[in-house]
């Protein structure tokens, strides 16, 4: 049975990431990471994720990412509950109507 692996800490990211970017000449990503123990694909995703947190680069913060999930997960919830008062109030409307054999004097 796969795992999915645990994400390595933020504080280790933010130390890889500082090292990838005060590297010396001559010394490359594919370096770092593979002295690091991650894959170079997994530096190179921090380090763009880094650039956007930091507003060098566009993109989607980690905050933005939270907030906007939140936000979907309420109108999810919101949408939901629109639906069931839809149908309370068909069911509601139906009931108040006389019924087709009633007489009124």
């Amino acid at each position: 049975m796969d795992t999915v692996p645990k994400p390595y800490p933020q504080e280790f990211r933010d130390d890889v990431v500082r090292v990838a970017r005060d590297r010396e000449p001559g010394q490359t990503i594919k370096q770092i990471a593979a002295d690091s123990g991650i894959a170079e694909s997994c530096l190179r995703n921090w380090m763009r994720q880094a650039d956007v947190e930091d507003g060098s680069k566009p993109g989607t913060t980690a905050a933005e990412h939270t907030e906007l999930r939140e936000a979907k997960k309420r109108i999810r919830l919101l949408e939901q509950e629109n639906e069931v008062l839809r149908r309370a109030a068909a069911y509601l409307s139906q009931a108040n109507l006389p019924s087709k054999g009633s007489t009124r004097s």
